[in-house]
């Protein structure tokens, strides 16, 4: 009984996902271009993000691995100067935040499907201003560090598309991810303006540090585990 219990929660979740990606496609919000597209340099909105749809010319912050979307709907509901837009390769997580925002009329978010390592073949140079990286897995138990979002590789990407003086903001809950992403961006070019293992128990934290809590956030935190938050710029 309890296999077939097991199997019906894999179809029903199986047929979620598939409701949730046809569903994705009718939403304006959503843009789901092709590996090949991308690689081919060919990507209609690269270099087009603010006059194709924001249409507007406000900064673009980006929200890498966004999950539901949590805190790109913060940003964009906490400021209509903001264009943000939510990255994540599994359309199935973002749905949430897509459908949130396509209800709720929030025009100045948007959801990209996509690898975050052809994050350069989908914005073009100096077109970004401000990228969030909130609990990103930290990849220890696969030892994969060049798969971690503030591997050299990826902070060469970032920078190819950021301008100058942009923001760039860690979030996570992993002690190991903190103290790496230190090591690296000691050696790599860069400002660190912010730093702390502990940033609910540090009232000089900043206050966008604070502000939003994503569902994984407020997991962590009921569990007691410290938030670690590094700002920085390339």
């Amino acid at each position: 009984m309890k296999i077939l219990n097991h199997l019906n929660l894999i179809v029903l979740g199986s047929k979620n996902k598939l409701k949730r990606f046809k569903e994705n496609e009718t939403f304006n919000n959503v843009f789901q271009p092709k590996r090949s597209t991308l690689i081919n340099d060919s990507f209609e909105m690269k270099g087009n993000w603010n006059k194709n749809y924001f249409k507007n010319n406000n900064p673009i912050i980006l929200e890498l691995g966004c999950g539901k979307g949590e805190y790109c709907l913060f940003m964009a509901l906490k400021s209509h100067k903001y264009n943000c837009v939510g990255v994540d390769i599994k359309g199935a997580r973002f749905w949430r935040g897509a459908k949130t925002a396509d209800e709720q009329k929030i025009k100045n978010v948007a959801f990209l499907r996509a690898q975050i390592e052809l994050i350069d073949y989908c914005f073009e140079k100096d077109e970004v201003d401000g990228i969030w990286i909130t609990f990103p897995d930290p990849q220890i138990k696969y030892k994969r560090t060049r798969h971690i979002l503030i591997h050299p590789d990826f902070l060469n990407k970032y920078k190819k598309i950021m301008k100058k003086n942009g923001v760039i903001h860690l979030k996570t809950d992993s002690e190991f991810l903190f103290g790496y992403t230190l090591g690296i961006l000691n050696n790599y070019p860069c400002n660190i303006n912010y730093a702390h293992h502990d940033i609910y128990n540090n009232p000089n934290s900043p206050t966008d540090a604070k502000s939003e809590q994503t569902f994984y956030e407020k997991s962590f935190l009921n569990h007691g585990k410290a938030i670690k938050y590094i700002e920085f710029q390339l």
